[in-house]
């Protein structure tokens, strides 16, 4: 680990990573257990990188936790993830309020039981003033459904006479997004071996740089996620210019 740590330059730190966790059923399933075995044994991974974020000073992460296109996998599994998230959220919520990072939440929250709601709400509340970083929370999540919400939010205020056609622009579209406070994406990470993005925060990571793993996330820890932005280092940003 202090290797790694040597390799890092902290004058290039990403001002905000987003991390697509992937492959908590395939673990569980490579060790003959159900696919929700997989999903609490991430649980560490989380820790893992919210840690190595903290270490180096990372002030935004995003996490895509629960994806839209997720509420469509069989009724069991939902049913298990709902049960295992909220037994989850007061002890790991409180770990992450002691460490003084601010927890926001995006996505079709109102999609969650009351149940669930509340305690989301609750912690928003409670981390508010926290200021050692911000942990984003993708929930429900769509960017494609985010887009679109964010161009009806638009028409609606132009059809009202709120504001003319001619007041769009990149930051006036960007304030009606869920991130509409935060930075654009540095560099987003995704275990499991697959490349694609899944209509995770596709305006935001309009310029970042993509890392591919083939570890599981499960198995994802505090020295891969470093090796991660190591490689990011190694890359040249352009964004559109010549070099």
């Amino acid at each position: 680990m202090k290797k790694l740590l040597k390799k890092i330059d902290y004058n290039n730190i990403p001002h905000h990573v987003a991390i697509i966790m992937d492959g908590n059923g395939r673990w569980a399933e490579q060790r003959g257990k159900m696919r929700t075995f997989g999903h609490e044994k991430a649980i560490q991974s989380v820790k893992d990188t919210i840690n190595g974020c903290k270490e180096l000073g990372i002030p935004y992460i995003t996490l895509y936790v629960f994806s839209s296109e997720n509420w469509n996998r069989p009724k069991q599994e939902i049913d298990d993830l709902m049960h295992l998230f909220y037994k989850n959220l007061k002890i790991n919520f409180e770990e992450i309020h002691e460490k003084n990072v601010k927890i926001l939440i995006i996505g079709e929250v109102e999609r969650f039981s009351e149940m669930i709601q509340k305690e989301l709400f609750f912690f928003m509340k409670k981390t508010k003033y926290n200021t050692s970083g911000t942990l984003i929370l993708a929930l429900s999540y769509s960017a494609r459904e985010e887009i679109l919400r964010a161009t009806k939010n638009i028409a609606e205020k132009i059809y009202n006479g709120l504001f003319s056609i001619k007041d769009i622009n990149y930051s006036f579209f960007q304030n009606h997004l869920y991130t509409k406070n935060l930075p654009d994406v540095d560099l987003i990470i995704r275990t499991s071996g697959e490349q694609r993005i899944s209509n995770f925060l596709l305006w935001q990571s309009a310029y970042a740089e993509l890392y591919f793993t083939n570890i599981l996330w499960p198995d994802f820890r505090k020295k891969d996620f470093f090796e991660a932005i190591i490689n990011y280092q190694k890359r040249k940003r352009r964004f559109g210019n010549v070099e």
